[in-house]
């Protein structure tokens, strides 16, 4: 039987995509053909934004709807212009993990069914000190993302106070990524720390509008600023990956300006090629000017001295130094009673 594969020119190379007809998202109909098609339109500014960083693979062989997984090392049979690097996880075990550099490795990695791509906040050569400081501003029920909005400009003025430049995009979903480029000079405890010393700040400053509470029962109808996405192994979904949602969304660069009016609905595979055309990369410009977590590790500092200390840590972690009980309050006060 002939293969139905096709060669797929990606700049000087191509890359073959079998079962191109495969349907990836039922819902608009787009298959495994228009996502690496996609891939190829965007590649320059997806490689931008997650290239030269370990990054996983969310893939799912038979479309969005049937099973999924996620790899991290590249898959047997990877082509020569995909490498890995090794990086330590937080158990202290040491993997490889899969970097793309090129676009032509972002269309193999569509061939080998991923959908969503997720990247690590460090570069490859130095993974253990990351050099974007990422917050994620996660709606709960009860709110959506245009609650979000408010957060996001009150939390770019909080980075801004702390010598941060922000930048925005959507997470895909119903949330926003605050991203801020930093120099590769501290950790990944320590930017957790900064990062959580922001949110805090966030808190104060609309304690109606937003949590920092780890535990759901806790946070009420406002925003999670999610901490956790901080720690080392932790990732979001990168700046123009596909969501596996059913329009087929993609988590994008937005300007500020156009933040209070954005429609996530209407960053999908299918629109955001001809978007990034006519309107260029808000993020082209995003590692120019890394600035220094200091400032926020100094506010991290001060709240400890005043009694505000270390916050859970994700169920698989190892226990932290100064890590409070890894139990729900209503569990923990009905043990108490």
């Amino acid at each position: 039987m002939a293969s139905d594969a096709v060669q797929l020119p990606v700049g000087d190379r191509e890359v073959r995509i079998s079962s191109p007809g495969r349907v990836l998202w039922p819902e608009p109909g787009i298959t495994k053909l228009d996502l690496a098609k996609y891939m190829v339109e965007v590649g320059d500014a997806f490689v931008s934004a997650n290239g030269d960083r370990p990054l996983s693979l969310q893939r799912f062989p038979a479309g969005i709807d049937g099973e999924q997984f996620f790899s991290k090392n590249p898959p047997k049979g990877a082509p020569d212009f995909v490498r890995s690097v090794m990086v330590v996880y937080p158990s202290a075990r040491s993997h490889p993990q899969l970097v793309i550099d090129e676009p032509a490795a972002a269309v193999w990695a569509v061939q080998m069914n991923t959908v969503v791509f997720h990247p690590w906040p460090s570069r490859a050569e130095n993974s253990d000190n990351p050099d974007q400081l990422r917050i994620d501003l996660d709606p709960q029920p009860g709110t959506d993302f245009y609650d979000a909005i408010p957060a996001a400009f009150e939390l770019r003025a909080v980075l801004a106070e702390a010598g941060l430049t922000a930048f925005v995009k959507t997470s895909g979903n119903r949330g926003l990524h605050v991203f801020a480029p930093i120099e590769p000079a501290r950790e990944f405890l320590d930017v957790r720390h900064a990062v959580i010393a922001a949110a805090r700040e966030l808190e104060r400053r609309m304690p109606k509008q937003i949590t920092t509470a780890w535990w759901k029962e806790e946070r009420g109808e406002r925003i999670f600023v999610d901490f956790n996405q901080a720690n080392r192994d932790r990732t979001m979904a990168g700046a123009y990956s596909p969501r596996a949602l059913a329009n087929a969304p993609v988590s994008t660069p937005l300007e500020w300006g156009e933040l209070e009016n954005a429609d996530p609905t209407a960053f999908t595979i299918e629109s955001v090629p001809a978007r990034l055309r006519e309107t260029g990369d808000p993020w082209a410009d995003f590692g120019a000017k890394p600035g220094s977590i200091d400032t926020l590790f100094g506010w991290w500092e001060r709240d400890l001295a005043a009694g505000e200390g270390e916050l859970p840590f994700p169920p698989d972690y190892p226990k932290m130094p100064g890590e409070p009980p890894r139990v729900q309050p209503s569990r923990a006060r009905k043990v108490a009673e």
